[in-house]
């Protein structure tokens, strides 16, 4: 076979330095012998059984030369270094033995076990379900790495030696793990780029209008509490910082390195950093990505130095990082002044908005506790920054402004866990279009908006629609407690306030809590504290609005004062409508011992309609928090492995090409696939005469359906392209003769005649394989006008029970499933079973590029499947796959 490219991998280890996999070559044999001569004569012993200090040609032409097949080596790299090997040699049809070598000083760093994923994933690839190895007892760290994989690995000690055998198909526990180990690994290399120990600016310069001086600047401002190190050619000290010739005389060891060169000389830079042992680089540099084709490919051979040299990179084109945690004291940006400190992690991914984003910030008296404005977002992304923040104690909140999202299945995912713990809130620019930014690389999806916003709230993400939104929102969750429901009371001085407020609860989906309560309008502030006291005491009460006009127009502080005193004894979000202010958030805050607002500070709005809107986001949060997560159904009968072969035959048969067209599945390959997942699809018959036609309604039985699959007017009654409830002989070549008279010879030609469903509700099930977010699942009430309206519910599989029972709800037209207008409710069990079984078959066959049930015909007493439309591709590589690795913007 020819060499699969697409089993390369960038990986970050367990101490957050990257490395790169890639399969063997023949190519490797000088690297793969200095990688044997600096083993150990234990490492040796451990691989060989025996003393075997030297490979000899033969040897190294063995391993080295591989089919990609039956027998698969992959390299991992550091610096071009070969720093372990993994390999399999295939014993039969379903076996391969497996065995991996870790170079004495890269020993320890989680190598071992990736190694191990990507080799299974080749296996399986290749049709290998089990793996055995041999291992001497004394070896406890190799049998550990099969132990703590998530196999269940069986062991059996013969002659001296453990052998171990286990399946590679991808287990719940052996996914835990992977994703477990990849948290930890991502969390770690943010955490070393976020906490340096020592920074140096390279590119530093003496003019004051430099980037290089704004950037060393910053830092020595910021307060870093590190050693702070300069390159420059030609001076000892800058801006009282000790500067040195070159990145080779900076006392080691150099945490961060800030990169402000020019572009030409960034590649040098990259190999100085690689020499002094940097664990990381910010480069505000720009010219890459953003500037067109040329420069997206210098960014791509930018991120292949980086990360092949053990590095991770924040940018190019990069703003910067922040971090106010007072051990750390970091401004390694191009925005002049800290940020208060607080509690909240923010991620931008442009540079050109960081500023301004950290200027709205301040301005509304919110803190940070990291910043990260990542410009191209080349290497370090949104999902990595997540991953840390789930286990920095610093932070409670998390924003995001998203341009796009290189790796959306993972995001999903890490996005899921950490809204368990602490709430996200996210803008995303072109959801209407999709636009990708200057320096991205993401694929484009082909799902409409309405996909991608439900993939949001899947995973407990709170979106808004603009960054003043999402910091209206945030400074609600920042400063007060979440609510337990959707009442919300309003009190206030002003009737036409109150009827916005009232008007904009309902617009929102929350409840007013009882009648507006309004004061006079010179109501004393003390008359106001009373009645907050008694509304935020009251049981029936999950929120409250505070509504303020006042006579002289300036807000009394003791109105402030009253607020404020009734938020503290609260245990309910309290917002304040001020009509004084500035059409901008500001807070009445509780200023800390070190002056910054704390928890209590109420939030107060200049407009009612931004109150409610952040008081609804966070309701539904807190809803979402609420609402169990599901278990994923357990299904007996169903048959994966006979549905993968049947995909794989059916492309091979047609010489389906990766990246070519879909290829259109026969009605019968449909049904298979289906069954092989417990769906049976009702049975028809295809009929090109009159005769035919009924020689297949006897065969079927009476009543019976007429239709044509002919394109325009399948599902289509109201345009005569369906016959419904045909009941004797008469009748079937009645209205087969009156279809072909009416709708011509290619519509005669086909003709399918299928049992009459019992009457129910039309509805229809479809999986999508989109190049961007993988498998997605869509459930709607048939019929145009609800797929013109965009009447879907979304998901991504998997799909839990709670999901599927969400899905079957949450279109418009849901109603009718439930027995509306006096009918009888359908099956709805059956439809949340028959969403689970296409949300399994989805996430287990990437190829089935699209999947489409329709008409699914549900009824008070089942569900049938009247009809399937099958597209099968050789799919693209998954972005979030069995295996660990770093994706590329």
């Amino acid at each position: 076979m020819s060499y699969p490219a697409h089993w390369e991998a960038d990986v970050v280890l367990r101490d957050g330095r990257p490395c790169h996999l890639r399969p063997i070559t023949p190519e490797d044999g000088g690297a793969l012998s200095r990688f044997h001569a600096q083993l150990s004569p234990e490492t040796i012993y451990y691989r060989f059984f025996a003393p075997y200090p030297e490979l000899t040609e033969r040897d190294v032409s063995r391993f080295t030369t591989v089919d990609y097949a039956d027998r698969v080596a992959i390299v991992a790299t550091v610096a071009g270094d070969i720093v372990g090997v993994g390999r399999y040699d295939r014993i039969d049809r379903l076996d391969a033995e497996v065995a991996f070598t870790i170079r004495d000083d890269h020993q320890g760093r989680g190598l071992g076990s990736i190694l191990l994923e990507h080799l299974a994933a080749a296996a399986r690839e290749r049709g290998i379900r089990r793996f055995v190895a041999e291992v001497l007892p004394a070896n406890r760290r190799m049998i550990a790495t099969f132990e703590e994989a998530g196999y269940r690995v069986a062991q059996e000690f013969s002659d001296g030696v453990v052998r171990l055998q286990f399946e590679i198909e991808p287990t719940a526990e052996q996914r835990s793990v992977r994703e477990a180990r990849e948290h930890r690994s991502e969390a770690r290399s943010v955490e070393r780029l976020l906490a340096p120990r020592s920074v140096v600016v390279i590119g530093a310069s003496r003019r004051p209008d430099s980037v290089g001086q704004a950037l060393l600047r910053h830092v020595v401002e910021g307060g870093f509490t590190g050693p702070v190190y300069a390159v420059h050619p030609e001076v000892d000290e800058l801006l009282g910082v000790p500067a040195y010739r070159s990145l080779d005389d900076v006392p080691r060891p150099v945490d961060l390195a800030l990169v402000a060169t020019p572009g030409d000389a960034v590649p040098e830079v990259v190999q100085a950093c690689a020499r002094a042992r940097v664990v990381g680089m910010m480069v505000v540099t720009a010219g890459y990505a953003e500037t067109g084709p040329e420069g997206m490919a210098r960014q791509r051979e930018l991120v292949e130095l980086v990360r092949g040299s053990g590095m991770r990179i924040v940018g190019p084109n990069a703003l910067g990082l922040l971090n106010t945690a007072p051990g750390v004291s970091l401004n390694a940006s191009l925005a002049p002044a800290m940020p208060l400190r607080g509690r909240i992690g923010f991620f931008c991914q442009s540079g050109a908005l960081g500023s301004a984003i950290l200027r709205r910030v301040t301005t509304r008296g919110m803190g940070l506790s990291t910043f990260v404005s990542a410009g191209n977002r080349a290497d370090v992304s949104g999902n990595d920054l997540m991953q840390y923040w789930e286990e920095d104690d610093a932070t409670s909140l998390v924003l995001l402004y998203l341009e796009s999202i290189g790796n959306p299945r993972k995001f999903a995912r890490v996005a899921r866990r950490l809204s368990l713990r602490k709430p996200i809130v996210a803008v995303r620019s072109g959801r209407t279009g999709q636009a990708l930014p200057l320096g991205g690389w993401t694929r484009r999806s082909q799902l409409p908006p309405e996909a991608i916003d439900a993939m949001f709230r899947q995973s407990g993400v709170i979106q808004t629609d603009s960054l003043d939104q999402l910091l209206d929102v945030a400074g609600v969750l920042a400063f007060q407690p979440l609510p337990k429901g959707p009442r919300v009371a309003v009190v206030g001085n002003s009737d036409a306030l109150a009827v916005l407020a009232t008007d904009a609860l309902a617009v929102s989906g929350l409840t007013c809590a009882g009648d507006p309560v309004i004061l006079r309008f010179d109501a004393p502030p003390e008359e106001l504290g009373r009645v907050l006291a008694g509304v935020v005491d009251d049981p029936a009460v999950d929120s409250v609005v505070v509504l303020h006009a006042p006579p002289l127009m300036v807000v009394d502080q003791e109105v402030r004062d009253v607020i404020l005193a009734a938020a503290r004894r609260a245990a309910k979000p309290v917002v304040a409508v001020l009509v004084d202010q500035e059409d901008v958030t500001s807070l009445i805050p509780v200023p800390g011992s070190d002056g910054i607002p704390t928890h209590g500070s109420v939030p107060s709005f200049a407009d009612v309609e931004d109150a409610v809107r952040a008081l609804a986001a966070i309701a539904g949060y807190a809803r979402w928090l609420d609402t169990p997560r599901g278990e994923l159904t357990e299904f007996g009968g169903i048959d994966p492995e006979r549905a993968r072969i049947l995909v794989e035959r059916t492309l091979a048969e047609a010489d389906a090409l990766p990246g070519g067209p879909p290829l259109r599945a026969r009605r019968d390959t449909a049904a298979e696939l289906l069954a092989a997942y417990g769906v049976s699809l009702w049975p028809c018959r295809s009929v090109a005469t009159e005769d035919e036609a009924v020689a297949a309604a006897e065969e079927l039985g009476y009543p019976v359906v007429l239709k044509t699959t002919a394109p325009g007017l399948v599902h289509r009654t109201d345009l005569g392209g369906v016959r419904l409830n045909i009941e004797n002989e008469r009748a079937l070549r009645t209205t087969y003769l009156s279809m072909v008279a009416q709708l011509g010879a290619e519509v005669a030609s086909r003709l399918v005649v299928q049992r009459m469903a019992p009457p129910g509700v039309a509805c229809v099930v479809e999986s999508t394989e989109d190049p961007l977010f993988g498998p997605v699942v869509a459930f709607g009430v048939g019929g145009v006008v609800t797929r013109l309206l965009g009447d879907r519910a979304y998901r991504n599989p998997p799909i839990t029970d709670v999901d599927a029972t969400t899905m079957v709800r949450e279109p418009g037209a849901s109603p009718l499933l439930r027995g509306y207008d006096s009918a009888d409710p359908v099956d709805v069990a059956g439809l949340e079973d028959l969403l689970q079984r296409i949300g399994r078959l989805a996430d287990d066959l990437p190829e089935v590029a699209r999947l489409e049930l329709n008409p699914v015909v549900a009824w008070a007493r089942g569900v049938a499947v009247l009809e399937a439309e099958l597209e099968l591709a050789q799919p693209e590589v998954r972005t979030d796959q069995e295996v660990r690795r770093l994706t590329t913007g």
